[in-house]
């Protein structure tokens, strides 16, 4: 089941952010909160009255070296328009309309995908009266909140709810999905083309998830599997500065019709914030991961090399040790085969089934060589635990209090089941916990 893309888009300091924060932290039901992650998420797979999906903050991401504010503004919207199934337009109730917000509201018009106008900073009834002026922008109903105090939040909720797309379940298909994901000019297109061109192995081309894209059909060992293409790869020149500008949307959707990523970052430039948020963005979409660090032909290699970059990987990606990596290069096929080969290994892994009486057997061992800490002086008891069908491994913790479990001691559980069972390399593991029946 593909999830619904929602994209927060506006100029800056409407309270994009804070919106998101507002939506992500208290009204909405969050799938996964991955400790270790960006502090700063633009990105989070939620919930809200039975439907999951993905909400995206495009705001604040402007460089100053881009040129205009306008500029800016109106090339945010136009990838958010193109990517997402609703768009959440959000001005200033305070400020009034800016030209700029006339300009992006005719393109939004155009585009014929369902828009919500929010109408943020409705802190009193005066501004709530003065959110009455949007409706000059032509978008039909402004939805006035105030993201800080949270007003509103449970009604705009409720109107993105209306305009979700229908549910789709996605043809089964015994094929993996594979993204080549990684931010602009790390490699992504020399890496596919060296997938796609070997062994002249391409046996069609189809449309694919993306909207703009190609998604590409290659063939190993006489069994298809589906290159998911990403921002950038077929296409020249950058996309704006960074993932977090203009490609957000394009890779989250990827994404979000994946079974496993391989996330490419640049050995020449070394690793940056913006590789640990792509990262970040997989785990989000609970879909395997496989790093591969490419242009390993153009540094100077030697064992300290090696060991320097792997200490870098373990630091940078620390909230995901389960991550396994390759040096390769792109350019002249240097171990490029072997990490598409880890990384269909990788989904074959998550569908790793553990029997719940070995389950229940590693919850006893578990709990009597690290009982879990007592909350307000009271014991926690679990009671159960199996593992939950799903693409992601997923194992559901039965406990008397579940909202004493503190996700430290579910990191441990975790941890016991990679060291318990092995098998799931490569791909994240989902701990849910719930309230035993009395």
């Amino acid at each position: 089941m593909s999830r619904a893309i929602v994209a927060i888009v506006g100029r800056p300091n409407v309270g994009k952010s804070t919106l998101f924060n507002r939506l992500v932290g208290e009204r909405l039901a969050i799938v996964e909160d991955l400790p270790g992650t960006t502090r700063d998420r633009l990105y989070a797979t939620a919930e809200w009255r039975g439907r999951e999906f993905s909400l995206v903050d495009t705001g604040g991401l402007e460089d100053p070296k881009a040129g205009p504010m306008e500029a800016a503004v109106r090339r945010q919207a136009e990838v958010a328009i193109d990517e997402a199934d609703i768009v959440l337009f959000v001005v200033d109730a305070k400020e009034g309309i800016l030209p700029v917000e006339h300009d992006v509201a005719d393109r939004l018009r155009r585009s014929g995908k369902p828009v919500i106008l929010v109408a943020n900073k409705a802190d009193g009834w005066r501004q709530e009266a003065q959110a009455a002026e949007f409706y000059a922008l032509g978008l039909g109903q402004v939805q006035p909140v105030s993201a800080i105090q949270g007003h509103g939040s449970g009604d705009l909720l409720d109107a993105m709810f209306a305009n979700l797309p229908p549910e789709v379940v996605e043809a089964a298909t015994s094929a993996p999905r594979v993204s080549i994901v990684g931010r602009p000019n790390v490699g992504k297109s020399s890496f596919l083309n060296a997938l796609a061109g070997m062994e002249r192995t391409v046996v069609s081309e189809i449309p694919g998830t993306t909207r703009d894209s190609i998604d590409t059909t290659i063939v190993r060992g006489g069994k298809p599997i589906v290159l998911v293409d990403t921002a950038g790869i077929r296409r020249s020149g950058k996309i704006g500065h960074g993932i977090e500008h203009y490609a957000l949307l394009r890779t989250v959707r990827a994404l979000e019709h994946s079974d496993v990523a391989i996330l490419l970052v640049d050995a020449v430039e070394g690793f940056t914030a913006q590789d640990s948020h792509v990262a970040g963005y997989a785990l989000q979409a609970s879909v395997g991961l496989v790093l591969a660090v490419n242009k390993w032909d153009a540094i100077e290699r030697g064992e300290d090399t090696t060991e320097r970059v792997e200490r870098d990987i373990e630091r940078e990606f620390h909230f995901a040790p389960w991550l396994d990596h390759h040096f390769v290069s792109a350019k002249n096929g240097r171990h490029v085969e072997e990490t598409l080969a880890d990384a269909v290994g990788v989904v074959g892994r998550r569908a790793n089934r553990i029997p719940t009486a070995d389950l229940h057997r590693l919850l006893i061992e578990a709990i009597a060589s690290h009982p879990p800490p007592t909350h307000r002086g009271l014991t926690i008891r679990f009671h159960h635990v199996t593992q939950a069908s799903g693409d992601t491994p997923t194992f559901v913790f039965f406990v008397d209090r579940p909202d004493s479990v503190h996700f430290t001691y579910q990191r441990y559980l975790e941890n016991q089941i990679r060291e318990t069972f092995g098998g799931f390399r490569g791909t994240p593991i989902k701990i849910e916990i719930r309230a035993a029946r009395e």
